[in-house]
């Protein structure tokens, strides 16, 4: 009987626990107190946000911001269907259409800085661009922490005013990437050992047609297995 009340005074001292987590935990969907990715606000030329743009203006840097950031939405309507909850598909269109304006003056600034630095061969460059920046957000072994963070990012963009997307990306992309790398649920004992480098290597050696050569993708795997 008392290892019976024992048992029972753990239970109820566990849900009690799970009471006094962080009001954050609350809002998770697929947490229940969700990983600490955030990080601090960017300009756009910081390294590991994306492709490297040498000698992008401020406009250009913001317009980059702003188009990763889409590509990682849309990544995250994709991959993350598994959790209708997170409405990623759903807020990701609203996006679209609501911040339709900011959207289109960030593509076409981004064509024009390819157009000014790759020349006849500028749609080319900006293929590559969307190729690379398409892959550099798909994951499988971080997926439970990208989504999670993709659908917090989405719900916050659908709160900012037409015109101010760009403060979205800038607060929120450096979070957006460091969820692509595997972590678990701060609730548990439990660390996630990554079994993929979270980004590809942007060096234009180690591509051809917007496609990561083989060479390339075996020596990252390796190097970041050895760490």
């Amino acid at each position: 009987m008392a290892s019976r009340s024992h048992r029972l005074r753990g239970v109820v001292a566990g849900f009690a626990a799970l009471l006094c987590l962080p009001v954050e935990a609350h809002a998770a969907f697929l947490f229940w107190n969700p990983p600490d990715f955030t990080g601090a606000p960017v300009k756009g030329d910081e390294p590991g946000l994306g492709v490297p743009l040498p000698g992008a203006t401020p406009k250009e840097l913001t317009a980059n911001l702003i188009w990763n950031m889409r590509a990682g939405l849309n990544v995250a309507a994709l991959q993350c269907q598994f959790s209708p909850t997170l409405m990623t598909v759903s807020n990701y269109n609203t996006i679209l259409k609501q911040h339709a304006k900011e959207l289109a003056d960030a593509y076409s600034t981004m064509a024009g800085y390819f157009k000014r630095t790759a020349g006849k061969s500028w749609q080319f460059a900006q293929d590559q661009y969307t190729t690379r920046t398409y892959q550099s957000f798909s994951t499988m072994h971080a997926q439970r922490g990208f989504c999670e963070t993709a659908a917090a990012i989405g719900r916050e963009a659908l709160g900012r005013p037409r015109g101010a997307l760009h403060i979205t990306a800038e607060n929120r992309l450096r979070e957006f990437r460091n969820s692509l790398v595997p972590a678990g649920d701060r609730l548990f004992a439990f660390r996630v050992t990554p079994a993929t480098r979270p980004m590809p290597s942007m060096d234009d050696r180690c591509w051809k047609r917007g496609t990561l050569k083989e060479e390339c993708a075996v020596r990252a795997s390796g190097a970041f297995a050895s760490n």
